[in-house]
């Protein structure tokens, strides 16, 4: 699985989409702002388990107080975690499968 994932919301519901380097999720971070009904919230390293907010929410992230800040960065990182868990157990179920239908061979 690559180290970084895009998070976003699309109607109302939180994504992911996986990037082999911060610069290419960068790249679609800043992409998606254009697109309509895509709202970015930020890059997840799973390597380092940091969260990096798009531009105008590390803005008001930086606002924050400390406590809030807190709040927000954890809640983030969970989500990010959930999200690369579920492709990942939903990749492992589809290969089991795959290995299931191919014994039959």
């Amino acid at each position: 699985m690559n180290r970084f994932s895009v998070i976003y919301l699309l109607k109302k519901q939180y994504y992911h989409i996986d990037c082999a380097t911060h610069t290419e999720a960068d790249a679609l971070l800043e992409q998606m702002l254009t697109q309509d009904g895509y709202r970015p919230i930020g890059v997840y390293d799973a390597k380092t388990e940091l969260f990096y907010w798009e531009p105008t929410r590390q803005h008001q992230y930086d606002k924050a107080s400390i406590e809030k800040q807190g709040k927000q960065g954890t809640q983030m990182i969970r989500i990010a975690q959930t999200l690369r868990q579920r492709d990942e157990a939903q990749e492992q179920h589809a290969n089991s499968i795959s290995q299931l239908l191919h014994v039959d061979d």
